[in-house]
């Protein structure tokens, strides 16, 4: 088992099944922040981000989460890193099929990816979670974080928009070559099978993308 982890392979299925957790992540993520846009108050969000920070089995999730978050940004490191001593000087000619735009770039858009998560993680969930000073509001007698207030708040503000937006079209570039890569690393590289986990992977990141970017636009249009 432990040669399965170190070895190349292992490395592999590892960082694309992290990478398969986090998509379904997301798509639970943007169902929530979407309440924001949908409802006409902040109470829903309130009170589902209340239940994701609280419930016991959310609670054991998130760490499993964060560990998933560390795992694979571990993982695709490593696995960079061995592609980069296997082949120091690089290909004088690179087939198309090879490799693809989006593969080239794959360690910069997750280096992207991760100060935005380190930002965002910061504005948000240790601010609740360890450093306070959120505001609080009443919904049906009982007291929960108005988080929703935070994120209008920061979503008025210009530049703010503007990184959250770019950071999620880096995410997207991540997102298209990793969405195919993971099925790829699992085997289902198949005449039949891959056009269609193409389409999936387009879809789908052209889905989540466009509604984290939706979620800051017509909050700071709408001030």
């Amino acid at each position: 088992m432990a040669n399965f982890f170190t070895s190349s392979i292992g490395k592999k299925i590892m960082m694309a099944g992290l990478g398969l957790f986090l998509i379904t992540f997301l798509v639970v993520h943007l169902g929530i922040n979407l309440l924001l846009i949908l409802c006409d108050s902040r109470d829903s969000f309130n009170i589902a981000a209340h239940f994701m920070g609280t419930n016991g089995v959310i609670k054991i999730f998130e760490i499993v989460l964060f560990g998933g978050f560390l795992l694979h940004i571990f993982y695709g490191f490593l696995v960079q890193i061995q592609n980069w001593i296997a082949r120091p000087i690089g290909y004088a000619k690179t087939h198309p099929s090879q490799t693809s735009f989006f593969s080239k770039y794959m360690i910069h858009t997750a280096v992207i990816i991760g100060v935005f998560l380190s930002i965002h993680l910061f504005d948000f969930y240790l601010k609740a979670k360890i450093f306070g000073g959120v505001p609080e509001v009443e919904i049906d007698g009982l007291k929960y974080h108005d988080l929703g207030l935070l994120v209008m708040q920061k979503f008025q503000i210009g530049w703010v928009v503007v990184f959250y937006i770019s950071a999620f079209i880096f995410m997207g570039f991540h997102l298209l070559h990793g969405f195919q890569s993971a099925f790829q690393t699992f085997g289902l590289d198949h005449k039949t099978f891959t056009p269609a986990i193409k389409f999936i992977g387009v879809l789908y990141t052209i889905v989540v993308v466009a509604g984290f970017v939706l979620i800051p636009l017509i909050i700071y249009f709408s001030k």
